[in-house]
């Protein structure tokens, strides 16, 4: 037995964590946290944020998110800083709830693409919408400083879907004059067309 040693030759346990012991069995009392929720999570919030977001921004590819699932991680973890046994594995636990608040992201994210609607295969894209009512816009403007003749003839031909002879029959001219002003008028849209480009 050395000096300070009590008698019986037991040590004190000098841990955080007492250790009663009682004939030949061991019983371990929780450890008591010695800060409060408030002080660990700000402590842990401004050493470790910034590491925590670029390890939740790997895992989710957008920092928005990224910052969103650390900030309820430190949310979790003051709510159940009561439960948590070791100060020292608090940064251990948070690492943890990052990592798998970012996977329930990642799985929540792959349900909402499994079940989006798909835009139909000829639907427009907004883009080609607006392009294609500026042409539209464009060609209307053109059709309109054409001839009446050759002007009456495009609007038969492309916006009718009507044959030569049936252009020919509703203007009273030969096939022969339907396909002149088709072709004058196809030249002079060309033109101006291209002017505006």
């Amino acid at each position: 037995m050395t000096a300070g040693e009590p008698a019986g030759g037991h040590v004190r346990p000098i841990s955080v964590t007492e250790t009663l012991v009682a004939g030949a069995e061991i019983v371990t009392a929780p450890a008591k946290l010695e800060m409060t929720a408030e002080e660990a999570v700000t402590q842990l919030y401004t050493i470790h944020y910034r590491s925590l977001v670029r390890l939740a921004a790997l895992l989710v590819r957008d920092e928005p998110t990224a910052e969103e699932v650390v900030q309820e991680c430190f949310i979790a973890m003051h709510d159940g800083w009561h439960r948590l046994r070791e100060e020292d594995k608090a940064l251990s636990y948070l690492k943890q709830a990052v990592v798998n608040r970012a996977r329930s992201v990642l799985r929540h994210r792959s349900v909402i693409d499994r079940n989006a609607p798909k835009p139909a295969p000829d639907m427009p894209s907004a883009e080609q919408g607006a392009m294609s009512l500026l042409e539209r816009s464009a060609v209307i403007r053109a059709l309109r400083g054409l001839p009446d003749r050759q002007r009456q003839a495009l609007v038969l031909r492309y916006y009718a879907d009507l044959s030569e002879a049936q252009i020919a029959e509703m203007m009273g001219i030969s096939k022969g004059a339907v396909k002149s002003h088709t072709a004058r008028g196809m030249s002079s849209l060309r033109v101006v067309l291209e002017q505006t480009a």
